[in-house]
């Protein structure tokens, strides 16, 4: 009795029982956990470790890793409670705080399927397997350009395009953030990178001054796309493309709240009417990244600024822009 009576106060925590709802599915280390239920990695730690001591977790080492999986119901002797979980993590399926457990479940799940980490799995290893190498090796059979990143965050995307462009100006309109990136920047020796503050619809840029724009979940940080759009064409040269990467429209409302998103993603029908009202011809909207059971899906989204047919004629006129509706 005094063990049972032990067992159910450890369960009376909610977040005992969302750290278990997870194991439930797969193996996760303590930063995977902790980028799922958004809690210090402290508090993370002490839950697991309770779970632990009370028989309900495991903990695996491996490859220098460690990694946390429910334990067997043979294992500790609990075979009667995994029903009752089970039942439990069933009907707490549509709760607010459980959908938003499961979205940014999916998304580390999506993570590892798209770094081509084994996860225990042997026949997964194949040395040398990259998506990083995947897109560097790209980068070789494209041209020397003028690049804006725009909402770069911490620079990632920036200093990964500065490896094949001419030049890179990454911009965002967080100080903090900033200053990250400057840092990033710093160690990796690029020296053709200026990171500058701006808004989305205010870029500090001249016209006609890139040929490639790139925006990396960022559209659905700004209530005005059809602006930041607009800003875009801006500070493109004729000809120049704009390359989008966001999400498709979605139901997981923690967002905002969370990562200060102001719109749930985008329809591709939609994505496509802003980039042609914006004046963007040859617009393309495909998937970029989709996983079964995750909300986010990831479009993929490019454009090209109209262009003169003849540069030697100056006097043409160029492409008129579709009225954009209010």
């Amino acid at each position: 009795m005094q063990r049972a009576s032990a067992l159910f106060r450890l369960l009376g925590d909610s977040t005992r029982l969302r750290l278990l709802r997870i194991l439930a599915n797969d193996r996760f280390n303590v930063t995977e956990l902790t980028g799922i239920l958004g809690l210090a990695q402290s508090g993370v730690s002490r839950h697991l470790g309770l779970l632990k001591d009370a028989g309900l977790v495991v903990e695996e080492r491996e490859a220098g890793f460690v990694y946390y999986r429910v334990a067997d119901a043979d294992e500790n002797g609990n075979r009667a409670l995994w029903p009752l979980l089970d039942a439990q993590f069933g009907t707490s399926a549509q709760e607010k705080v459980v959908r938003a457990d499961e979205a940014r479940l999916q998304e580390v799940l999506r993570v590892r399927k798209e770094n081509f980490e084994t996860h225990g799995d042997a026949r997964q290893l194949v040395p040398g397997r990259s998506w990083a190498a995947w897109s560097r090796a790209l980068g070789h059979l494209l041209p020397a350009i003028d690049v804006v990143d725009v909402g770069c965050g911490e620079g990632y995307l920036t200093l990964e395009a500065a490896r094949w462009a001419r030049s890179v100006v990454g911009v965002d309109r967080s100080d903090e953030v900033l200053e990250r990136a400057r840092a990033l920047g710093e160690r990796r020796h690029l020296p053709n990178v200026q990171w500058k503050k701006g808004d989305l619809s205010r870029l500090p840029l001249p016209d006609a001054s890139v040929d490639l724009a790139l925006l990396s979940q960022a559209l659905h940080h700004t209530r005005h796309p059809e602006d930041a759009l607009e800003e875009v064409g801006r500070v493109l040269r004729p000809g120049g493309k704009v390359l989008i990467l966001d999400l498709r429209a979605h139901e997981e409302a923690w967002v905002k709240a969370r990562l200060g998103d102001e719109r749930l993603g985008f329809s591709d029908d939609e994505l496509r009417q802003l980039m042609t009202e914006a004046g963007f011809t040859h617009v393309r909207v495909t998937v970029g990244a989709k996983q079964p059971g995750d909300p986010f899906v990831v479009l993929v989204a490019s454009g090209t600024k109209f262009q003169i047919q003849d540069p030697r004629i100056k006097s043409q006129t160029p492409h008129p822009k579709p009225q954009r509706r209010r």
